[in-house]
């Protein structure tokens, strides 16, 4: 039978103000880009939580594909 995960082991999910904070947007940014599908998030309840690796890659990566895929669909 398979372990469960440990606490430690479990995702960590971040919530829209940490996010805003971490990346140096506004709230609402944070949730344009949920809504818009580029930054994955769950809901609970009435807000969202955003996967901490979703937010590690989206620094890694950085802002300027998003900027750069707005920009081809004429935004």
């Amino acid at each position: 039978m398979a372990e469960e995960p440990t606490v430690d082991e479990a995702p960590r999910f971040l919530t829209v103000a940490e996010v805003a904070e971490l990346v140096r947007v506004s709230r609402m940014t944070v949730y344009r880009m949920v809504q818009a599908g580029d930054l994955p998030a769950i809901r609970v309840g009435k807000s969202y939580r955003v996967p901490a690796a979703a937010v590690d890659a989206l620094v890694s990566d950085g802002l300027a594909p998003l900027a750069d895929r707005r920009h081809a669909e004429g935004e």
